[in-house]
Parts: C-alpha cells; sequence; structure tokens
C-alpha cells in the first residue's frame, strides 16, 4: 500500500479493530436458542490494538465468545491472544519468527481439553474456556516448530493431524496427536520449496499435502510485510500420504496450476481419493485492482492409475467451507460457505450446496448487513446430515452492533431462529468453532 493517503479495506467499517475488551451477561435474544445447544461459540480475528497494520493478516489477534447453555446466551466477551506483540504496536518479522510470538488471529479450536489460539508461523497458544490466556503450548516440549491454523480432528480415532509450513527448510512438517493429546508421530515432508500452504485434507486413511505456486519470498518479509508472491514457474500438484506414512510414501499428482486457501473436505472412494475446495487462479494480493474468485472445485486423484479428474462445481464466489465435524475425512452430502463481496472479503450471503443433486440454498443479508464464517452445531440425536444449526456473527451498519445468528442448517433460506444481540461491534474475522459442553 504505497499511497499513504489510502485506507486499506482491513482498517475501514467492520473491519477496523475495537480497542476494548467486554464482558457483557444478561443479551437481549430475539427467537428462541434450542434448549439442546450448551457449550461455547468463539471466532477469532485480527484485531491491532495500535490501529494499525500492514496486512489483514498480521493484525494480533482477539477471540469473540458466547456462552449458551439452557436456551440462554450467558455472556458475551472479546479477549486480546495475550503474547508479547501486543507490546509492539508493528511487530517486527524477526519478533514474528519466535515461536511463542504468536499473533494467534487465524483460528480456534478445541482438543484433548485444550483450547488452542492458532497462527500458522507460531506455536498454538492455550487459552482457558472464559478467553483468558494460559500462553504457548507445545506438547510437552515435543513441538518445537509452527502449527498451521487449520488441524483435522479425525471424528473416527479422535486424532489430531497438523502440519507447520516454513521460508525456510525444512519447508514442511507433519505432525499426528493422539486423541489423548499426545503427539506420537513427527515427519518431514520434502516439497519443491518455500510453498505458503494455509490448509490441507485428510481422510479416513490419507493425509493430503497441497504443493501450490503461492510462495515466500524473504527479500520481500524482510520489508515487514507477508512476503507472499505468485511464482508462475512452480507449478501445482496435490500429496496423498497414508496418514503414519513418511515422506516416501506421499504420491504426488500434477494439477492445473491454481491456489486454494481452504478445502471443505476429502474422503476415500474405491482407488480415488476426492478432494473439494475454494480454487483460485492466481493469489488475492493486497494491491490487487480485481482479485482472483475462489469458486467450488473437485478433483478425484487415482491412486491406481496416478490420474486427476477436475471440475468446477458452482460459479459462485465462495469461501469459508465446512462440514459437520463428524464427517471431517468422511464422504459427505452437504458444505456450508460463505459469498464474499467484490472488493474486499466482506461475507454477504450463505449458502449450502448439495454435493448430491447439485442444489443450493441459500441466505443473502439485507439492509447492508454483513456475516463472517458459518459454524455448522449438530443437532442433538440428529436424523440427517444438515440435522442442525448454522452460526455466525453478523453486523448491522445501520446500529452500529452485532448478533450471532443461529439459522436452521436444513432451511437456510429462512430467518435465523434466534439472535444473540450484543451492545459491542464484532469486527470481520478469520475461523471459529462452537465447543460443546
Amino acid at each position: 500500500m504505497n499511497n499513504p493517503d489510502i485506507v486499506p479495506f482491513w482498517l475501514t467499517g467492520n473491519f477496523a479493530p475495537v480497542f476494548s475488551e467486554r464482558s457483557e451477561v444478561e443479551l437481549t435474544v430475539t427467537g428462541e436458542i434450542p434448549r439442546e445447544l450448551n457449550g461455547l461459540y468463539v471466532r477469532n480475528g485480527a484485531n491491532p490494538p495500535s490501529g494499525k497494520s500492514m496486512d489483514w493478516f498480521l493484525g494480533c489477534g482477539m477471540l469473540h465468545g458466547i456462552e449458551i447453555s439452557d436456551g440462554k446466551a450467558q455472556w458475551y466477551r472479546n479477549r486480546y491472544v495475550q503474547t508479547a506483540l501486543l507490546d509492539e504496536e508493528m511487530p517486527s518479522a524477526e519478533m514474528r519468527r519466535v515461536l511463542e510470538n504468536s499473533i494467534a488471529n487465524t483460528h480456534i479450536v478445541s482438543h484433548a481439553g485444550k483450547i488452542l489460539a492458532l497462527a500458522e508461523l507460531n506455536l498454538p497458544i492455550e487459552v482457558t474456556g472464559e478467553l483468558d490466556t494460559i500462553g504457548p503450548y507445545n506438547f510437552g516440549d515435543k513441538l518445537s516448530a509452527n502449527m498451521t491454523a487449520h488441524p483435522k480432528i479425525c471424528p473416527i480415532t479422535g486424532e489430531m493431524l497438523f502440519f507447520g509450513y516454513s521460508m525456510r527448510p525444512p519447508f514442511l512438517q507433519y505432525y499426528r496427536v493422539s486423541a489423548s493429546g499426545e503427539l506420537v508421530q513427527h515427519e518431514e515432508i520434502a516439497v519443491k520449496g518455500p510453498t505458503m500452504m494455509h490448509d490441507f485434507c485428510i481422510t479416513g486413511s490419507k493425509t493430503i499435502f497441497m504443493d501450490l505456486p503461492v510462495v515466500f519470498d524473504l527479500e520481500e518479509r524482510a520489508k515487514g510485510g507477508l512476503g507472499i508472491r505468485h511464482d508462475d514457474d512452480y507449478g501445482a500438484r496435490f500429496g496423498v500420504m497414508p496418514r503414519d506414512g513418511t515422506s516416501d510414501d506421499v504420491q504426488w499428482f500434477e494439477i492445473e496450476p491454481c491456489y486454494v486457501y481452504h478445502t471443505l473436505n476429502a474422503y476415500d472412494e474405491g482407488d480415488e481419493v476426492v478432494l473439494e475446495g475454494c480454487r483460485m487462479v492466481g493469489y488475492m494480493a493486497k494491491d490487487m485492482v480485481k482479485p482472483p474468485i475462489p469458486q467450488l472445485h473437485q478433483w478425484r486423484l487415482n491412486l491406481k492409475t496416478g490420474t486427476v479428474s477436475e471440475r468446477q462445481l458452482d460459479d459462485l464466489g465462495i469461501d469459508f467451507p465446512g462440514v459437520p465435524d463428524a464427517l471431517v475425512g468422511q464422504k459427505h452430502r452437504y458444505g456450508y460457505f460463505a459469498q464474499f463481496g467484490q472488493m474486499a472479503p466482506t461475507v454477504d450471503a450463505f449458502h449450502k450446496f448439495d454435493l448430491q443433486t447439485g442444489a443450493r440454498q441459500s441466505h443473502i443479508l439485507q439492509d447492508g448487513c454483513v456475516g463472517s464464517e458459518g459454524c455448522f452445531v449438530p443437532a442433538e440425536n440428529g436424523k440427517s446430515e444438515d440435522d442442525g444449526y448454522l452460526m455466525s456473527y453478523i453486523y448491522d451498519p445501520n446500529t452500529d452492533v452485532s448478533h450471532l445468528a443461529i439459522f436452521d442448517a436444513a432451511n437456510l433460506a429462512d430467518d435465523p431462529i434466534a439472535k444473540i444481540h450484543l451492545p459491542v461491534r464484532v469486527p470481520a474475522g478469520f475461523h471459529g468453532s462452537w465447543i460443546a459442553h
């Protein structure tokens, strides 16, 4: 951003940070919160305390959570993830490379009794169920490198699988954590260079890596930004490995050059691994006049023949994909997505895709309201895959405050069944989770 008079999108409107930590009770509710919902909905995002940031992805993390039980919204809290970076107005690249100094702004997950705030170039930061910071977490001194913001938790085994990428060799490392929280496997995976692998996939038996042509440039990184560029000569490929395998076991599949920020899911089907994700041509750089549009694609990787088939499933510009946690790595029917605006990642609609029939259900936000990632929460004793709820923070510019919308996932086009009204604004952010009690 070369013109100092131009304010970037991530510091304006509902992207702009808030500057106070709040604890609110006696929240007003429109509609009725299902009594079966007992847990914490919490979402992460960048919230630079100085009000300045060189990129949307570089602001320090702030958590926004609502505790729900017995048909009531018990409280709302927003809390900074407390790391050394909070004391630095514009932290240097060197300071960000210290593993413990995470901006912790991208995701938050729960596994084996730990709640972890994540950003992909550092260690996870453990927090409490009240969103207070405990500190860096390294799996009993077994993790000495960074952890992705998109780990996968297998609903069958309870394992958590994740990776860490680096700007310097080794460029990719892979980890497997048992259901009880013990880090039981660590492998270096050979890739072509310092690829920025934001996400990956698992199936019931495999792990899939994405070696794609968005790479780190150390000279650009030294200037203080993300230091990422698109490399036209790098190529693009997916690597399929047994979940307990090594680098020598990876089977690589060349694909048409693209970038995928986020995958929807993957699963085994006969000799094939099926992967679905939001594909874009190029990379969404902050100074682009017209950024590339992510669209839903499916790849079928045939392990027997070594061939790949690819098809586009829809033409909408969508991202932040998700399936129910119980179907991660398993064959699924539905996927949930957020639709982005044309010039900034503003969520103006939610979509549910039926991968079996090709049908689409949509909820278009009205009156200038904007949302964030939708989080699927299953119904108790659900009778179908989409028997549950979709939750998202919604900002209303007409009142300058936000609410948590709870939709019936089976009837997404309908009005929310409940709105939990907040006396504050929740800025646009990244990823979140439902942590059931």
